[in-house]
């Protein structure tokens, strides 16, 4: 059973982002967002909730894929709590987590305008 940590809707995808979908990142920045950060992003409407850090064994969902959350970065909660900022890095392995980034491992389908971004955490229940 999971409940989540975290909500939004996406409502915008910049027009270089699909590149690094393609190449397993995911850049999520809150509105309002840079212009210049908005071209590579996954723009989403803001938490539907108060902020719950995120840890390793989350599960972040788009639509009806999903990933589970393997590394989170030192500097990767204060990001999020204060820009709704998060880089996904999915599939690389071993390599080094980036301090405000979060690797993953799982497969995620390209995100459209008005999917469900999601963070779940896994209860006992």
């Amino acid at each position: 059973m999971t409940q989540p940590v975290w909500q939004s809707t996406v409502v915008h995808i910049g027009q270089d982002a699909a590149e690094m979908f393609d190449a397993g990142v995911f850049i999520l920045f809150g509105q309002p967002v840079p212009d210049a950060l908005a071209e590579v992003s996954l723009v989403h409407s803001g938490p539907e909730a108060d902020f719950i850090p995120v840890e390793a064994g989350d599960i972040f969902r788009i639509g009806d894929t999903s990933a589970v959350i393997t590394e989170v970065g030192s500097l990767a909660n204060d990001n999020f709590e204060k820009l709704g900022h998060f880089v996904i890095y999915l599939n690389v392995g071993d390599a080094d987590v980036l301090p405000g980034a979060v690797k993953a491992e799982g497969t995620l389908r390209v995100p459209a305008v008005g999917d469900r971004v999601e963070i779940h955490r896994t209860v006992e229940g």
